[in-house]
């Protein structure tokens, strides 16, 4: 379904409306999404799909996200609804939606949470989430231990990812939203679960 002219289609449309740094980082998602789906098992086309859409919205105005957003989400909390940083994810839900009529609900998922994942992330989400961390041009104190992370487990790259972000924000004395810190302890629980699981075989 999402053949190379379907992408194409996408990535024209992309290095028109983003700056060409933004048109850059997002071809690298793309590239290390893809990646990563090979790795653990995932459909690539999906994952190249859902990353090249994750920021398709992130230099719109404010307003324009928060139009776009409640196309598609009618409750979002007001800390994501209100900044853009952490909106142009839902927005861009509906631009793929809407404008490449896309309805496969792991790639919405995908592409709706990749900033702030979720406290229950399917193997896509985690696989977008990841890749926009350690994609080729991110440089940054700790990248490399992620990217590797990222190549031995996955969900080991996801609490390293979390705890990145909300390192970052402490360290720059900027306010942490809640939710980040809610899906990081969930992922713990469920990282916990699964080898409490495991040991009893």
């Amino acid at each position: 379904m999402y053949n190379e002219e379907f992408k194409d289609a996408i990535k024209a449309d992309l290095k028109k409306s983003l700056t060409p740094g933004r048109y850059t980082h997002v071809l690298g998602v793309a590239a290390a999404a893809r990646h990563l789906a090979g790795l653990y098992g995932s459909d690539a086309d999906a994952a190249e799909v859902a990353a090249l859409l994750h920021d398709a919205a992130k230099q719109k105005p404010l307003e324009e996200m928060q139009a776009l957003a409640g196309r598609s989400f009618t409750d979002l909390p007001a800390p994501i609804f209100n900044i853009g940083s952490l909106l142009h994810g839902y927005a861009a839900v509906t631009l793929a939606r809407e404008q490449y009529g896309i309805d496969d609900p792991d790639i919405l998922a995908a592409i709706a949470h990749h900033t702030t994942g979720a406290e229950t992330m399917g193997k896509l989400e985690k696989i977008i989430f990841m890749a926009d961390y350690i994609e080729v041009n991110r440089d940054f104190d700790g990248v490399e231990a992620l990217r590797q992370a990222a190549e031995r487990d996955l969900d080991e790259a996801v609490l390293l990812g979390y705890d990145s972000t909300i390192r970052h924000l402490l360290d720059q004395k900027k306010p942490i939203f809640i939710g980040t810190v809610v899906n990081r302890n969930a992922h713990i629980s469920a990282m916990m679960k699964a080898a409490a699981r495991k040991a009893g075989r």
